[in-house]
């Protein structure tokens, strides 16, 4: 270490004379410390000042210039000299010396930089701003044959696409064909591997998806998948997965999602169905996901339907109803639930017998399948027949009973609610009616008028209206003691209600008076005072009812 103190000494003397030879020395001797003893070596350094010479040293036209950035890049490999390495200037030379021809250099220099930035987002987003993502693109499809260069551009690259900053530079760029380009000439797979590791960020991105699939992304990716899928090897199955999942992501942006599907005639959208019948597990659920993908607007989801798909989901789902695949269950559902939005799907997939394969799904524990369920089977009941069949269905009911309480799962919870309340608007029937009072239902439909959300609201009002007009006797006692009355005061008490959940509440309130305990209940709570001064209200509807109900609570009493 005596050696290295003449170093650092004779350093300082040969920085300031500029002479190459002898500075050569003093760097070569530098190197061999660090390489024998990394840490004390760089403390060395940073005790000895040695770092502020590195900035006039890192020029284009010496000869040095790949050697200092080496020290550098060695010396930053320890996490107590990044910030030196800042404080000393050296990111702008350094950034500056990316436009050098030298492949040595650039080498160096990118290892530098991309070790004094590392783990740090505040030093990756300068970089950015110095425009450093133009000019690794550049680079990468200048120096392509250059092994060690590209895969410095892609640790770069995969940095720097963590940054939500990065997006809109990389989207400038012509990246997506660089890499495409790249990916193509790839045979091995730990190569293969560097490269998805940067396409996956990137294509979070809507224009980049776009990019990506022009550039061709999508039939590398099939081909992937076809040579990978009968592989029992780990790395051909942890590939043939990154494969579909990054297929499955580029469909997530509407544009190319759009342009694959191609109005249904795409190969890529028909090589996606095929997947569905397969045998292997990873390539039904990216299949699956693709279909919920693909399924997002009208037009789509009508051709599919009418194309078959919904068969091929339902024979999926059959496969994995006994101990079936978690992921796979609720893909095909999620795929079924948005089919079943356009409303002529709706009496197509009833007929196709969706609701008997959901249903197999209702002793699931899972609740993300139990989420897609309730949602496939809501989407579906809008026809009065099929609402009327599945709110006869004590066994759903009793589930969905069950569900509304499912406090650690707010999304199951709600739906299931909503699922409650649509079987009872939709069959506006006596038997479901009963059929929920039987299960103990009301409460949960009662507590579902006070939710956060005015569409739930709305929706719990209005089938509490039907239960109060069509079958009022059987639920009185449940609406009793779920304190329907002090909740419909309050609502039409409180002025931050909306004005569909007054008119409501008020409809209620007229459909209530059939009853003698639940109108006793209304008398004892004034609800005169509160109506009366709706009837001034802004909104028509809601002064109208305001003046229908005072009318029936005056003649009542």
């Amino acid at each position: 270490m005596d050696n290295l103190s003449d170093t650092l000494k004779k350093l300082k003397i040969t920085a300031v004379d500029r002479t190459e030879d002898c500075l050569e020395g003093c760097l070569d001797c530098l190197l061999q410390a660090l390489a024998q003893n990394n840490t004390e070596t760089s403390e060395k350094i940073q005790g000895g000042g040695i770092l502020q010479l590195f900035a006039n040293l890192l020029t284009p036209q010496s000869s040095c210039t790949a050697k200092v950035a080496n020290i550098i890049a060695e010396v930053a490999k320890n996490e107590f000299m990044r910030i030196p390495c800042v404080d000393a200037g050296l990111i702008s030379p350094l950034v500056q010396l990316l436009n050098s021809k030298d492949q040595e250099v650039l080498l160096q220099t990118g290892r530098a930089l991309g070790n004094i930035c590392y783990d740090s987002h505040s030093l990756q987003a300068q970089l950015i701003n110095m425009g450093v993502i133009p000019t690794l693109v550049k680079l990468l499809g200048i120096h392509c044959h250059n092994a060690a260069l590209t895969e410095m551009c892609l640790v770069a690259f995969g940095n720097l696409a963590e940054l939500e900053s990065s997006k809109e530079q990389f989207a400038s760029t012509n990246i997506a064909e660089e890499l495409v380009k790249l990916f193509k000439k790839q045979v091995e797979h730990d190569k293969r591997e560097m490269i998805f590791e940067v396409l996956a960020p990137l294509a979070e991105n809507d224009a980049i998806k776009l990019q990506l699939v022009e550039a061709g992304l999508v039939e590398c990716l099939l081909e992937i998948v076809q040579q990978k899928v009968d592989s029992d090897k780990e790395d051909d199955t942890a590939e043939l997965k990154t494969a579909s999942d990054l297929m499955v992501l580029l469909l997530l942006g509407d544009e190319s999602m759009q342009k694959l599907f191609e109005g249904g005639k795409g190969s890529v959208f028909q090589r996606v169905l095929s997947w569905i019948p397969s045998n292997n597990h990873q390539l039904q659920l990216a299949g699956a996901l693709a279909i919920a993908n693909f399924a997002r607007n009208d037009g789509n989801c009508i051709h599919m339907v009418d194309n078959g798909i919904v068969e091929k989901l339902m024979d999926l789902l059959d496969r994995h109803v006994e101990d079936g695949n978690v992921t796979v269950q609720h893909a095909a559902l999620s795929a079924l639930r948005n089919l079943a939005i356009p409303v002529v799907n709706k009496a197509k997939m009833l007929s196709a017998g969706v609701t008997e394969t959901v249903l197999k799904f209702l002793k699931s524990e899972m609740p993300p399948v139990q989420f897609k369920l309730l949602g496939t089977l809501r989407m579906l009941i809008d026809a009065q027949e099929a609402a009327e069949q599945l709110g006869k269905n004590a066994k759903l009911v009793e589930r969905l009973v069950e569900w509304c309480e499912a406090k650690d799962h707010a999304g199951v919870m709600g739906e299931s609610n909503r699922l409650l309340s649509a079987l009872i608007r939709h069959s506006k029937s006596k038997d479901v009616i009963k059929t929920i009072v039987q299960s103990g239902g009301i409460k949960h439909l009662v507590t579902m008028a006070t939710s956060e959300h005015v569409i739930m609201q709305n929706e719990a009002l209005v089938a509490l209206a039907l239960i109060a007009a069509l079958e009022l006797g059987p639920a009185e006692k449940d609406l009793e003691s779920a304190q329907l009355v002090q909740i419909l005061h309050r609502l039409l008490a409180d002025e931050r209600s909306a004005p569909e959940i007054k008119y409501n509440s008020m409809v209620l309130i007229c459909a209530l008076m059939g009853s003698e305990s639940l109108y006793k209940e209304v008398q004892d709570l004034a609800f005169l005072d509160v109506v009366s001064k709706l009837r001034s209200h802004e909104n028509k509807s809601v002064a109208q009812q305001a003046s229908l109900t005072e009318q029936r609570l005056t003649v009542e009493s």
